[in-house]
């Protein structure tokens, strides 16, 4: 990759692998140091990235080193003890995007992230995969479960319209 196909990078996709880490931790700050932290990963292996490879590279760069962010921030939470049930949602309300947004912030974060890259930043599930480490059903089985909590999350959509 050459300097300008980096700088090209920066350009494109900045916004994206932005919005996809602010999505998981909702700090700005944080999310800003870690897409710098990304591109900066990208900077110090540019020779051995193809450009056409890139977009993928920045997302699994970006997705790594999230995890590494919030397992030194001791935020994982062992989601086998909570009761999903218990968070569903069933208030009147009109901002679904908030209402959204709030049952994303209930899912384990392996979930989330497969469900903002799928639904949010449109990858396929092979795509997916490659980014987070996981096959291609393994990918599914947590869309499907995410989906799943979404939809018991906010209720009947009549409750929330």
């Amino acid at each position: 990759m050459t300097i300008e196909e980096y700088n090209k990078c920066v350009d494109d996709f900045a916004d994206a692998v932005y919005r996809f880490v602010l999505k998981q931790i909702k700090d700005k700050h944080n999310a800003k140091d870690i897409v710098q932290d990304t591109f900066e990963k990208m900077w110090i292996k540019m020779d051995s990235i193809e450009y056409s490879k890139s977009k993928s590279y920045l997302f699994t760069a970006a997705y790594h080193t999230l995890i590494d962010f919030i397992r030194k921030q001791k935020k994982q939470t062992n989601f086998s003890e909570i009761d999903f049930n218990q968070h569903s949602h069933n208030k009147q309300y009109s901002d679904l995007k908030q209402v959204l947004d709030a049952g994303l912030e209930q899912l384990p974060e392996i979930q989330k992230a497969v469900i903002l890259l799928r639904d949010y930043e449109g990858y396929d599930y092979k795509e997916i995969g490659e980014i987070t480490n996981l096959n291609e059903s393994q990918v599914k089985v947590y869309i499907f479960r995410a989906r799943n909590f979404l939809k018991n999350y906010i209720g009947k959509m009549e409750v929330v319209l």
